[in-house]
Order: C-alpha cells, then sequence, then structure tokens
C-alpha cells in the first residue's frame, strides 16, 4: 500500500513539486525511502531529460562495420559526406569513442586526423566536435574562449552555468590532459572582479545535486538576496555568488518564488536592474538555468541566427553539447518561445553539409 501510495504521488505531482516535500510530512519512513531514492536518480543534471535527447545509441551497434563504411566513405572520389554524417550523427557517443578505436586498429591512422584532412569548412568542425568526448569537446571550447586576444565571456557562462558536478569535474580533467595546465589557474589569468569569483565558484562543482528544499531556509536566502541587492546601496555580490552556486534547483526555485514576498521584481529583473557587464550575464544566466535550462538554451540558438549572419560557434556548440542530453526539450521550448520550430529555423540559416549534419542533430521537424 504504501509503495501504492508513493507511486501514486510521484505519478499525480510534478517533479519540482515532488521536492518541495520534506520527509518529515511522509506518514511512513519506508515511503520517504522510496521517494528519496527516485528523487535522487530523478534529479542528475548529467542524465539525459525525461523527453530526451535527440541522439541515442545506435541499436545492433557494430563498430567494426561503422569504422569500414566510414573507410570507404573517406576513400571515395570527392569524399561521401552523406555516409559520414549519417552514421556519426546517429551514434551516440560513447559509440563513437569505438568506431575510432575500431578504426585506429583496423585502419593503423586516427580516424579524427584523416576526418581533419579530409573535411572542410563548418561540416569538418561539427564532425571533429562529434568525436571528442563531451568532456574534451566543453574543454577545448573553454580553451578556445580564453586564448589570444579577447575573452568569449558568454562561452564560458554558458557551459559552467548549465554543467552538472561530475560533468565540470570531468571537464577539468580532461583540459589538464588536453593541455597540460590547470583550467581555474587559465580562467583566473583571463578575467578578474566578481565575474572571476562567480566563474571560480562555478568550478568548484560543490553544488548540492539533491531535491530537499529547506523552506526555512528558502525565506532566509530569498531576504539575504533582497538585502544584498535591492534593499541595499551598491551590491553584495558575494552573496548572490554564495547562494546562487551552492543550493540545489528545486531550493533555488522556492527560493525566487519567495523573494516575490520581499521584492516587486522577480530574482533576474533585479539582478539586471542591480548589475551590468559580465557578472550580469552570468548570474542571470544561473538564474535562467536553474529555473528552465531548455528555455535557456532555446533563447541562445535563437539569438545565434537571428539578423544579419550566424553565430556559428554558438550554433555548433549547442547542437552537439545538448543532443544527447536535452535537445527535444530545447526543441519544445523553441517552438512555444518563438511560434517556428528548430529544425525549421536551422533550415533558413544555414546551407549544404553543414546544415544536413545540424539538422540530423537536431532530429525531426516538430
Amino acid at each position: 500500500m504504501i509503495l501504492t501510495l508513493a507511486l501514486g504521488i510521484i505519478l499525480l505531482l510534478d517533479l519540482t513539486e515532488i521536492c518541495s516535500i520534506r520527509a518529515s510530512s511522509w506518514p511512513d519512513k519506508m515511503a520517504s525511502n522510496l521517494v528519496s531514492i527516485f528523487l535522487q536518480q530523478a534529479m542528475q543534471s548529467h542524465s539525459p531529460s525525461p523527453s530526451g535527447p535527440t541522439v541515442t545509441p545506435f541499436p545492433n551497434f557494430d563498430a567494426s562495420a561503422d569504422a569500414a563504411a566510414l573507410d570507404n566513405a573517406l576513400q571515395a572520389k570527392g569524399v561521401d559526406e552523406e555516409t559520414i554524417i549519417n552514421i556519426l550523427t546517429s551514434r551516440s557517443n560513447w559509440q563513437r569513442q569505438q568506431i575510432a578505436a575500431e578504426y585506429q586498429r583496423s585502419v593503423g591512422e586516427q580516424l579524427k586526423k584523416i576526418l581533419n584532412r579530409k573535411l572542410s569548412n563548418k561540416l569538418e568542425t561539427v564532425v571533429l566536435g562529434l568525436m571528442r568526448t563531451p568532456a574534451q569537446f566543453d574543454a577545448i571550447q573553454l580553451h578556445d574562449a580564453i586564448r589570444g586576444l579577447g575573452t568569449d565571456e558568454d562561452c564560458l557562462v554558458e557551459i559552467l552555468v548549465s554543467r552538472s558536478n561530475k560533468e565540470i569535474k570531468d571537464i577539468i580533467k580532461a583540459y589538464k590532459e588536453e593541455f597540460g595546465s590547470e583550467l581555474e589557474d587559465k580562467i583566473k589569468g583571463d578575467t578578474s572582479g566578481d565575474f572571476q569569483k562567480a566563474l571560480v565558484a562555478l568550478l568548484k562543482a560543490s553544488r548540492d545535486e539533491g531535491c530537499t528544499v529547506d523552506h526555512d531556509l528558502a525565506d532566509n536566502d530569498a531576504r539575504a538576496l533582497y538585502e544584498a541587492g535591492e534593499r541595499r546601496k551598491g551590491t553584495d555580490v558575494d552573496t548572490f555568488i554564495r547562494i546562487l552556486t551552492s543550493r540545489n534547483a528545486a531550493h533555488m526555485q522556492t527560493v525566487f518564488e519567495r523573494y516575490t514576498k520581499y521584492s516587486s521584481h522577480e530574482i533576474d529583473k533585479a539582478l539586471d536592474l542591480e548589475l551590468k557587464g559580465d557578472i550580469e550575464n552570468a548570474l542571470i544566466s544561473l538564474v535562467r538555468c536553474i529555473g528552465n535550462k531548455p528555455d535557456y538554451f532555446a533563447e541562445k540558438l535563437y539569438n545565434s541566427m537571428k539578423g544579419y549572419g550566424t553565430k556559428d560557434k554558438v550554433l555548433i556548440r549547442i547542437m552537439i553539447s545538448r543532443s544527447e542530453v536535452d535537445m527535444k526539450d530545447i526543441k519544445a521550448a523553441y517552438k512555444a518561445k518563438y511560434g517556428k520550430t528548430l529544425y525549421k529555423a536551422i533550415k533558413d540559416d544555414t546551407k549544404a553539409d553543414y546544415e544536413k549534419i545540424l539538422l540530423a542533430l537536431c532530429g525531426s521537424d516538430e
């Protein structure tokens, strides 16, 4: 009976509503434990979302057959780009790594090097990105964002506010292996002030990823954020950074609700009024990712394609990094927000093989 009760409530309630239930409110300890186990698994931010990815493991996968097909495509006169696109966008990242290993074994050369030599332009960029592990891909994105003159602050923010603790730790490890230096040191050397503090706090990868909501603490956090910003002259940015980078998502959503008890503004509007520049972007992005991550990425995709020209780095980065996580959710958010499918937007803004590979990652026109 207890199990039936727990499962019934899980089916009836939204996940964030479930997370707000304190264990003490359950009449039986066993029911509380069942729900706790379910929620801990469901709230792991690095796991595919319920609506899901557009790229999933290929059934009856055969790394040897795929490696041979890719070799034939690469050796064909003019290169058979269509076969390369079809294989790489219909295999999971883990499967692509197996194909690369089999290619090395059977052909005696690194698949990435051959792809780099045979392909060109934006198709090459997307294909080589797909051949990296997620951690390697993000590490390279961050490296490119801080090397040379100028810094791509938007890239730093996008990656660090949207990845789970495990993902960030994997990125740090991949960065050290790829570039022989510490990511934190590089970011510190290229940023300053409150913006640097926020990025370093995110790099600690110490956010609570459970789903317990302490309502008293949520009220205290909401009041602390109000007093750190709107209620005082100047802004106590450290308080915003501490709370926004440490609490779990369910707790923070309650904090955002409670904030309106103290202020006439939503928290993101308050940040917009209080701050400016990179630190404003970082903290508002944090708030938006906590509140609705698919919506956050949908807006970034829209901005990458609106107006004259395309921000290809942003478009490629999101299409690759979210294709095995929550691309279906992003597509739904995009259509709801802009009245147009993401598929159609990509089709209107890109062309040739670049268009084909992005549409394959996007999935169907829905």
